[in-house]
């Protein structure tokens, strides 16, 4: 390659070299412009945004003042409404309030009014009341003091007619709580007490092996039936009743003596007055021996001791007695289970409960030989043979005649009642039944206002139907308890009779 070549490559070369270095300059330039201007634009648009995100934050803060504005302008138009309607309220007591004292006066003025009124009516009513007494004692002639006893008697209808109320109202109470109780108590009592057949009643009838031994008995004029009634005290019933005879006599321990003789002769063959006197003495001893071993043996089971001698043969000799077809030993000592059941539910004296329904029936031994309620006997044979005071009590005490002084004296009242009204425990004939509810039946019907009664459940409910028109719902109870008190005095019957009085109205129209 020659010079000039070289010289025009060089020279081209730093031309090239120039130009490249002037645009690497120029570009240089203009790279750091763009890179300001892209400074420039990114301030600018970090600039925007953060405006736009002021306008955001400004327009959000706006929206949620006036949502707030708009939440208490809400608020405030509640309690305005709320105010209102406080007020309105408080506006309509006002005048309620002014309206009721409005009201009050008026009636204060009426009461005012009217208490004027009653004082000259009660001015008025004194001058006519007077008026008026004067008049009757005028015309009728009677003295203030009859006419006091005419007003003491309207009082006294007043009175008795609140009285039945109260009673009314007080058995309604004491039955209700009551009732509950004494159910149980005495359904346990009858429960362990189990005795379902009555006991035998005494014999009367001595049975015969034929008719001829009626004329053996008789004897020569007489003499072996006079023999036998001296020796026994009973008499003997010889009549037309085939192969038998019978004894009558008040004392049922003679009665059996007489039998037991009887029929030890009858048996032997051989009766002559001799004869008959050892028989009859016989006879007596076994009864006795019987006699006191059933007392023994009584009080054994009862478990009452310490009796006198006396007390166990009054005790035995009621095995001979009957009461309404029942037998009194048997009673009284299933009345003495009853009532240690009922006292010792109550936590009464169990003994002396015993002992007094044991014991309360020994009159009954007696009543042929001495006068007097069977009570009271057996009450003075009590303390005559040193029986204590509180069983003497309940002996007197069980049928009313002295005033009972201990619970354990009313609960032998219960337990006899009790023994003596349990179904099968006495029978009584056809005859007094039905005379004993006629009886009832009669003396319902004499009270007054008394339209029909009947006697039903075999004589131990008596139901009475009054007039309605002459007898209202307290007459009714009043009627009641009268017709019971006179059952209770003057007719005897086993256990109790219950009365209820019916009073009811009635209207009647027939549609056509």
């Amino acid at each position: 390659m020659d010079l000039v070549q070289v010289i025009l490559f060089l020279i081209v070369a730093l031309v090239v070299g120039g130009i490249g270095f002037a645009a690497g300059y120029v570009m240089q330039q203009n790279f750091a412009s763009a890179q300001l201007k892209a400074r420039q634009v990114q301030v600018e648009a970090k600039n925007a945004e953060a405006e736009a995100r002021a306008k955001d934050i400004i327009l959000k803060a706006k929206d949620e003042a006036i949502k707030v504005r708009d939440e208490a302008e809400n608020e405030n138009k509640k309690k305005r409404v709320d105010l209102q309607r406080e007020d309105e309220r408080l506006r309509h007591r006002r005048e309620s309030i002014d309206r009721r004292q409005e009201m009050l006066e008026q009636r204060e003025k009426k009461f005012d009014k009217k208490e004027k009124d009653l004082d000259r009516i009660r001015e008025s009513l004194e001058s006519a009341s007077a008026k008026q007494l004067a008049e009757l004692q005028r015309i009728s002639g009677l003295s203030t003091e009859d006419a006091k006893a005419i007003l003491l008697q309207q009082v006294e209808k007043e009175t008795r007619q609140d009285s039945a109320r109260l009673i009314r109202e007080i058995e309604q109470q004491a039955r209700e709580e009551g009732e509950r109780r004494a159910r149980e108590i005495i359904t346990t009592a009858i429960e362990r007490v189990s005795s379902d057949q009555v006991a035998e009643t005494t014999v009367a009838l001595v049975p015969l092996p034929n008719d001829e031994m009626k004329g053996r008995i008789i004897g020569r004029q007489g003499r072996n039936i006079r023999a036998i009634e001296i020796a026994t005290g009973v008499d003997l019933v010889v009549d037309d009743t085939p192969e038998a005879v019978i004894l009558s006599s008040h004392n049922p321990v003679r009665r059996e003596v007489a039998r037991l003789a009887l029929n030890k002769l009858i048996t032997d063959g051989r009766i002559h007055p001799g004869r008959i006197e050892k028989i009859v003495e016989k006879a007596e001893e076994e009864v006795n021996a019987a006699i006191l071993e059933a007392g023994e043996q009584a009080a054994l089971e009862v478990g009452i001791t310490g009796l006198h001698p006396e007390i166990i043969k009054l005790l035995g000799q009621l095995k001979y007695r009957t009461s309404y077809g029942q037998n009194v030993l048997a009673h009284v000592v299933e009345t003495a289970h009853l009532a240690g059941i009922i006292a010792s539910e109550l936590k009464a004296d169990v003994y002396v409960a015993k002992a007094g329904a044991l014991l309360h029936d020994i009159g009954k031994a007696v009543t042929h030989e001495v006068g007097g309620a069977h009570a009271l006997i057996g009450a003075d044979y009590a303390r005559k043979y040193g029986v204590p005071e509180a069983v003497a009590n309940i002996i007197a005490s069980h049928h009313g005649e002295e005033e009972g002084h201990s619970l354990e004296a009313v609960l032998v009242v219960a337990a006899d009642a009790i023994s003596g009204a349990r179904p099968g425990a006495r029978r009584e004939s056809l005859e007094q039944y039905l005379k004993r509810v006629e009886a009832l039946e009669t003396m319902a019907n004499a009270f007054t206002g008394v339209q029909q009664s009947y006697a039903i459940q075999a004589g131990r409910e008596i139901r009475i139907i009054v007039k309605p028109e002459e007898i209202d719902d307290l007459g009714a109870i009043n009627l009641c308890k009268q017709i019971a008190r006179k059952v209770e005095d003057n007719l005897e019957y086993p256990g109790q009779i219950k009365v209820t009085v019916i009073r009811e109205t009635r209207s009647i129209e027939y549609a056509k």
